[in-house]
């Protein structure tokens, strides 16, 4: 009965999307729309009406959730998506992350975040005008209606399997990691937390109520949705890095651009935002960009499940689900673009600026990331596009790195300035004068890098000395100030901006200085990749929960007199699906890390090897934890400040 009771809880689910769309239209009709939330009035009865739908709404979510969690852990076979994706001898992790390691299981967590980001808006939210909030609401209700619909006429994630099987086909071995516990939850809370966003814009537009109190409301959804999906993505490109056995962090996989996608639109969002709740300027570009951010996150959802795209990331999904998500597709961003287009003219022009400001900047910041994100959309639509006309063509790294790479380097440069110029106006000479250390300190990088290399890629020399000023420049706020009273926000921003000057030096460095070995290595045969030596010692298997692998013994030494330590990669075979994997055996230390793959066995005694050094390569994953970590400290900052912004407009 677990499967019917999910079952059950996601049908009153979805009807309660639809008594909270209802509810919120009538509350439209019957609301003046400019008394506070907390007046009398009819608008605050429906109001009191459709808080409740949306709270029980996303508990009835998280129960279904709850309840299909608890099917996978118990392997009932009798439910089709546990047989497709679990097994009885799986380990316990991954029967419970495996519920959601699938097509029904993921859209149904998606969903339920949905539900639960709803339930938190009807709770918490008190500083907008009545209407907005009631339109917020039934925007938030219209999202999550299509998708109960997907779930519940095409994507059933209870359907029962009749008779129930044996035992379970297994999760995909490439899926059997702790990442896939950590990976998608949190990049679905950073989608859903764009929706979010895009609801309050849609909410502020169906109102007229675009202003400084509706980003107050919505800066921190978008804050979280971008905090988590930068924990997300960078969490991804590990996991990735680590388990394929390429050797690289990012592939420029068409579902790894679906990602990224989001996450260029959010930072644009949220530079944009912060301007409009702080400086009441750039109106119609943040309503805008609320509805480009939640477009990218339904055109990543479209690619990785419509089953368009072969991905090691992606879904495998039939056609007509795919033109369900397609119509949703459409829908959502056709109705979104259509009342931005009907209502855009009603939205006042804010506060204005001179071009050499830090707003100026902040426009100059986001027109890059929009063009990168053009860049990165087309590269992953073009192939699509161009095979439905019968020419199959490949667009990878060669060109989004020579596309994208000069882009998102003048971004890095715009970025250093943008902290050092003064809101509303700045004189060129004094904003100048204040530019000179950080350019110091790119151009003594660069020449440093040039002394001790003799010349690398021009990308990635670029990229180096660029990273030392925007480390540089990203100090400059916390430059004569009193520490202690310096606002937690502005730390955030301090940490976010070194955060990406330490993650860009990880990149290029990997870029530049990166040594690969392959090698067909004997027992006892040393062999030099960088500043390690590493010898075969042996061959032996190893069985594990459920699977068998060959194991190297790789023993490896750092110079000539450095102390022997032992590495063990392995090739892992899964029986239930049955698959090959390679799993990378990883030494890291303070300046880079040393990479070893086990290869397969050439029929002469010798096995193959492919070995990397990549220097500083960990930056790249520690400046994106930086970097969410700025998020964070903003987003409390933030939503202290604006709190107090609220009382005091309350009490006024």
């Amino acid at each position: 009965m677990i499967a019917e009771a999910g079952l059950a809880a996601l049908w009153l689910a979805a009807a309660l999307a639809g008594l909270q769309l209802l509810l919120a239209i009538v509350g439209l009709r019957l609301s003046s729309g400019a008394e506070p939330v907390e007046d009398e009035g009819i608008g605050a009865d429906i109001l009191a009406a459709v808080r409740p739908v949306a709270v029980v709404q996303g508990l009835l979510a998280l129960l279904a959730m709850a309840l299909l969690i608890t099917l996978f852990v118990r392997s009932d076979m009798s439910v089709q998506l546990v047989a497709a994706n679990s097994h009885s001898d799986k380990p316990l992790l991954y029967k419970f992350s495996g519920a959601w390691g699938n097509h029904e299981g993921s859209m149904l967590l998606w969903v339920t975040i949905l539900g639960l980001s709803g339930t938190t808006i009807a709770i918490i939210e008190r500083s907008l005008q009545r209407a907005t909030l009631i339109a917020t609401l039934g925007a938030q209700a219209a999202i999550a209606l299509g998708f109960y619909a997907f779930l519940l006429f095409s994507s059933n994630p209870f359907a029962r399997l009749i008779p129930a099987a044996e035992d379970g086909q297994g999760l995909n071995p490439l899926l059997q990691d702790p990442g896939l516990a950590f990976h998608p939850p949190t990049l679905y809370i950073g989608y859903v937390g764009i929706s979010v966003a895009f609801s309050f814009a849609v909410g502020a537009l169906v109102t007229r109520d675009v202003g400084p109190a509706f980003a107050r409301a919505m800066r921190p959804w978008v804050l979280g949705a971008w905090i988590f999906l930068t924990l997300g993505i960078t969490a991804g490109s590990y996991w990735a890095y680590y388990e394929l056995g390429w050797g690289g962090w990012w592939f420029w996989d068409p579902v790894e651009n679906a990602s990224l996608m989001p996450w260029l639109a959010a930072t644009a969002l949220l530079h944009s935002v912060s301007v409009l709740a702080t400086r009441d300027g750039l109106r119609a570009w943040t309503v805008m960009l609320a509805v480009v951010a939640f477009s990218m996150s339904m055109v990543g959802t479209f690619l990785v499940r419509s089953g368009i795209l072969t991905s090691v990331h992606a879904f495998a999904v039939d056609p007509t689900r795919g033109s369900f998500i397609l119509a949703l597709l459409l829908l959502y961003i056709g109705g979104a673009l259509l009342l931005f287009g009907l209502r855009i003219g009603t939205v006042r022009q804010g506060s204005t600026f001179e071009l050499v400001s830090r707003e100026g900047a902040l426009v100059a910041n986001n027109l890059l990331l929009s063009v990168i994100l053009g860049i990165v959309l087309i590269g992953t639509l073009y192939p699509i596009v161009a095979s439905a006309f019968g020419v199959q063509l490949s667009v990878g790294p060669p060109f989004f790195d020579k596309a994208a790479g000069p882009v998102a380097l003048l971004l890095v440069a715009v970025m250093a300035v943008g902290p050092l110029l003064r809101w509303r106006r700045d004189d060129g000479q004094a904003a100048l004068e204040r530019m000179m250390l950080p350019i110091a300190v790119a151009a003594l990088a660069m020449a440093g890098i040039f002394m001790i290399t003799g010349g690398i890629g021009i990308l990635p020399f670029l990229g180096l000395g660029l990273a030392a000023g925007l480390a540089a420049a990203s100090l400059a706020p916390l430059w004569k100030r009193n520490l202690r009273r310096t606002p937690l926000f502005t730390w955030g921003m301090v940490i976010a901006h070194l955060g990406i000057a330490v993650s860009l030096a990880g990149m290029a460095s990997d870029s530049a200085f990166t040594q690969e070995t392959l090698v067909a290595a004997r027992v006892g045969e040393p062999h030099k990749v960088g500043p390690y030596t590493v010898r075969l010692d042996g061959i032996a298997p190893v069985i594990g929960a459920n699977w068998s692998a060959l194991q190297a013994r790789l023993s490896v030494r750092r110079g000539d007199d450095g102390d022997w330590f032992v590495l063990r990669p392995q090739s892992r075979f899964f029986s239930s699906p049955p698959t090959t994997t390679s799993e990378s055996a990883i030494a890291t230390r303070l300046d880079g890390q040393l990479y070893t793959v086990l290869g397969a066995p050439d029929g002469q005694g010798r096995w193959q090897l492919r070995l990397w050094w990549k220097p500083f390569v960990t930056f790249i994953w520690f400046g994106g934890g930086l970097i969410a970590l700025g998020g964070l400290l903003s987003l409390l900052g933030r939503v202290r400040r604006d709190r107090k912004t609220v009382l005091r407009e309350r009490y006024a």
